[in-house]
């Protein structure tokens, strides 16, 4: 683990730079023990793959204070602690005007369009962190079946709600935007408000489950 200061109001805490869950227990762990610090003057986490970012005033603090502070809560060993995070369970109809893509991620993988179905929904992923856009989960532990590349052309708009396969990771897009990952479906559930929490965070898992044309309308009305 090394700290280094980011500007005047920042410390990062950097970890070896892989996308594991050993670094996301390590993450979560030192995080809920910063929490619990109470270090004066700290103002937010932020996690990511590999690091964790700590924000604070400088008006209360200075980064070797908050460093040290820091030093003192890092031995918490990942064994002592649970951050098992709550699961959130995500609609999504897969294929066809939702999902373009699945046929092509079909076809790579060797797989038939339902057994990639089966494969992507048949299990949780851990959100590793959010990014790129407000609420974009990044998550681990796509099957190395579905692992498909980006787009050679990425998308000038995909729909708020998409699902996508992009290199080793899937993702859901909450919001409209430009994107290059394969979109394999989408979800009638709005996971973005601006000034709403989301309902999800780093830490948390993310289930898909499978839901036909049908389904998606009635839950795209009641939203």
């Amino acid at each position: 683990m090394q700290i280094k200061p980011v500007g005047l109001t920042g410390a990062l805490i950097s970890f070896p730079s892989v996308i594991s869950d050993d670094n996301a227990d390590r993450i979560a762990v030192l995080a809920d023990a910063i929490v619990k610090a109470h270090i004066p003057g700290m103002i937010e986490l932020v996690p990511a793959f590999a690091s964790l970012y700590v924000r604070y005033t400088p008006m209360e603090t200075d980064f070797s204070a908050v460093s040290a502070a820091i030093e003192a809560v890092s031995g918490t060993d990942a064994t002592d602690m649970t951050h098992n995070g709550k699961t959130v369970e995500i609609p999504v109809c897969y294929g066809g005007d939702y999902g373009p893509d699945l046929s092509f991620v079909a076809s790579h993988s060797g797989l038939s369009q339902e057994e990639v179905i089966r494969i992507h929904s048949g299990h949780p992923y851990r959100i590793h962190m959010l990014g790129f856009l407000p609420g974009f989960p990044y998550l681990g532990g796509l099957d190395p079946r579905l692992h498909t590349p980006r787009l050679a052309s990425p998308r000038s708009q995909i729909p708020a709600g998409s699902v996508g396969i992009g290199g080793s990771q899937t993702g859901v897009y909450p919001m409209a935007s430009p994107g290059g990952w394969q979109l394999i479906g989408r979800t009638p559930r709005t996971l973005f408000v601006p000034g709403r929490p989301l309902p999800y965070q780093s830490g948390d898992w993310i289930r898909f489950v499978p839901i036909t044309e049908t389904e998606y309308a009635a839950l795209e009305a009641d939203a």
